[in-house]
């Protein structure tokens, strides 16, 4: 699970390091166990190596580097991507910039939720 405690932090290295692949980060959020991210990959970089990486860097930076000697964090196989317009981006990036509200009033856009979290 991802604590609050060190969710900013987290966020903020997915951030760099996808800068340092050449990326373009639009947004960043989620809640305790999820995380969505906006992102405009060069096309140099398949989105299968940036989603491999991402994962790979971000638990061993947590687990190494922000908390070692804790409880090992490791995200779950698998994940989720949708292709967005330049129409769509604006609303993508405003859906995620609000995780939090929408899962507290349940208003989840639900082709962007797993679906165990949809009916909660």
């Amino acid at each position: 699970m991802i604590d609050p405690s060190w969710e900013a932090d987290l966020h903020c290295y997915m951030i760099g390091k996808a800068n340092q692949w050449g990326c373009i980060v639009h947004a960043v959020n989620g809640t305790e166990d999820h995380v969505h991210v906006v992102v405009s990959i060069p096309p140099t970089l398949s989105v299968a190596s940036f989603v491999k990486n991402i994962k790979g860097s971000s638990s061993h930076y947590r687990n190494q580097i922000l908390l070692p000697g804790a409880d090992q964090f490791r995200w779950q196989a698998g994940y989720g991507v949708f292709s967005l317009g330049s129409r769509q981006l604006s609303r993508a990036v405003a859906y995620v910039e609000n995780q939090k509200q929408h899962h507290a009033q349940n208003q989840v856009w639900t082709a962007l939720e797993p679906k165990e979290k949809q009916n909660n």
